[in-house]
């Protein structure tokens, strides 16, 4: 008989080869299933599932607490009680018996210039004393009225000066 090489082509009567996929195509390889024991089972038996139970509670004391520790001081913060809220007389008093605000005003009086972040905010503090005077029933127009109402001539002022001091020479006797 004569002798034929061998060769890579397949014939027509040979099965064929099956059409290469990409790898993201192909299904995932699954994990090989684990047979026989871990590394070491030798030295560290595993004990069964009802005596690991019972024997937790005999852990070694020298191991520890894994709990972290705090290593700095932690202040508690303490809570501050919160303070009533002002009634609107109390807020108009608090506003206009700011030291900021007098000044700023004092400053106008006299013709100085203001800054434009001090402008802003007594403009802002003006708006404020002016909408709480409003809620409140207060009007400008009403305390201006009242003082030339008493309209004191110079003869009610002195005889009102008089008695004072004739008020005062009683009090010291006294």
């Amino acid at each position: 008989m004569s002798r034929s090489k061998k060769t890579r082509k397949v014939g027509e009567n040979n099965p064929k080869l099956a059409p290469r996929t990409k790898k993201s195509e192909r299904a995932p390889a699954r994990k090989k299933q684990d047979s026989g024991n871990k590394a070491g089972s030798r030295q560290n038996p595993a004990a069964p599932k009802g005596q690991k139970r019972a024997g937790s509670d005999k852990q070694d004391i020298r191991l520890g607490s894994k709990k972290p520790v705090a290593l700095d001081i932690v202040k508690e913060k303490v809570a501050q009680p919160k303070q009533p809220k002002l009634t609107d007389e109390q807020l108009l008093l608090q506003l206009e018996e700011d030291p900021r605000l007098n000044k700023l005003l004092d400053q106008l009086e006299e013709g100085r210039e203001l800054a434009a972040d001090d402008q802003q905010w007594l403009e802002r503090q003006l708006a404020k004393i002016e909408k709480l005077m409003e809620k409140l029933g207060i009007t400008d127009l009403e305390q201006a009225d009242e003082a030339p109402s008493k309209g004191h001539s110079d003869d009610e002022l002195l005889e009102k000066f008089e008695s004072g001091a004739e008020l005062l020479k009683q009090y010291q006797d006294n």
